[in-house]
């Protein structure tokens, strides 16, 4: 399907008639794959994820961020229109070999920012030195999932001496930045009905929600994700007042906007180790990103193909996640 014929479908459609024209289209029919590990078995449940929220007063307002662990620092950046929580099984594994830190992008989450605040991709990668330096955090490894990947990739290039190594999961890559799938969000974003007609009648309706014509079965293999309480964490603070859902907007509609045009030259001259681990069931993302990241960047590690897992297939395979990050940081 062509750009213009998302456009047309998205902006002269109510949510109802979006998601009985669109949603089945991009989720697809369901993959022969190998099981993914149900809702991340193991990991840290609502109540002490909430606990465990810290804030770090930046200039950019007050970050939110999750943190386990002790030692040399992992950062992990999720993705649209998820937040740190996304990463909790991840953290579960892998805080025995790194402090493992998951902060909120802002205008997602529960970061708290100014109504006025910039919170394109290029801003968000600032906010992450503010916090870094914030939390006197020199270098981290990173790991970064869908619009968080592009991020990391900004990050990375601009900021190379305070990355030891880049784990990416399904994400933007210049090409297909953003994905034509997205356009439908961006429009609805742009005229102030995205959160309310999509992310408010899954809040409202979760069956709904792990339905094939919602967030799971767009982005998770499982039937059973998002989990309740998944949804509770990540659509209810986004809910939570007019200023919240307008900077909602205001995130989608900066991903409009390709923040990667013209990157590959800075990509290529990076020496940090990367590597590419992809969901091929991903209905957003096109299945030739993974290999154009990996020629696109200098010391890529490769590619790790994961058949019949989609977008946010990091929440569900969380051994996954800690089994590369592991080999990629030789521990």
């Amino acid at each position: 399907m062509q750009r213009r014929q998302f456009m047309a479908m998205a902006g002269g459609a109510m949510a109802g008639g979006v998601l009985a024209a669109w949603l089945p289209q991009v989720a697809g029919a369901a993959s022969t794959a190998a099981a993914t590990t149900p809702v991340a078995a193991g990991a840290m449940d609502a109540a002490a994820f909430h606990a465990s929220r810290r804030f770090a007063q930046t200039a950019f307002g007050r970050i939110a961020y999750v943190e386990r662990g002790a030692g040399e620092v992992a950062l992990f950046l999720h993705g649209f229109p998820l937040n740190s929580f996304q990463w909790r099984g991840a953290l579960d594994r892998l805080s025995a070999y790194r402090r493992c830190i998951a902060p909120d992008f802002m205008a997602l989450g529960y970061s708290e920012i100014a109504d006025d605040q910039d919170v394109s991709p290029d801003a968000q990668v600032e906010m992450l030195v503010a916090l870094l330096d914030k939390l006197s955090i020199a270098t981290v490894d990173l790991v970064a999932s869908d619009s968080g990947g592009a991020v990391a990739q900004l990050f990375v290039t601009r900021h190379r001496e305070r990355v030891r190594t880049l784990l990416l999961t399904n994400c933007d890559e210049a090409q297909d930045c953003p994905p034509p799938a997205l356009l439908p969000v961006i429009e609805l974003s742009r005229k102030g009905q995205f959160v309310d007609q999509w992310l408010g009648r899954w809040h409202a309706d979760k069956a709904l929600a792990r339905s094939p014509e919602g967030i799971g079965g767009m982005c998770y293999f499982d039937p059973r994700n998002p989990t309740d309480e998944a949804i509770d964490c990540y659509f209810a603070p986004l809910l939570a007042s007019p200023q919240r859902k307008a900077q909602v907007h205001a995130y989608a509609v900066a991903l409009e906007r390709n923040s990667l045009l013209g990157i590959e030259p800075a990509l290529k001259a990076c020496t940090v180790p990367t590597r590419i681990v992809w969901g091929m069931g991903d209905t957003i993302f096109s299945p030739a990103d993974p290999d154009r990241l990996d020629r696109s960047f200098g010391n890529s590690r490769g590619v790790r193909r994961l058949e019949g897992s989609k977008l946010f297939w990091p929440e569900e395979r969380p051994d996954v996640v800690a089994e590369e990050a592991r080999a990629l940081w030789g521990v």
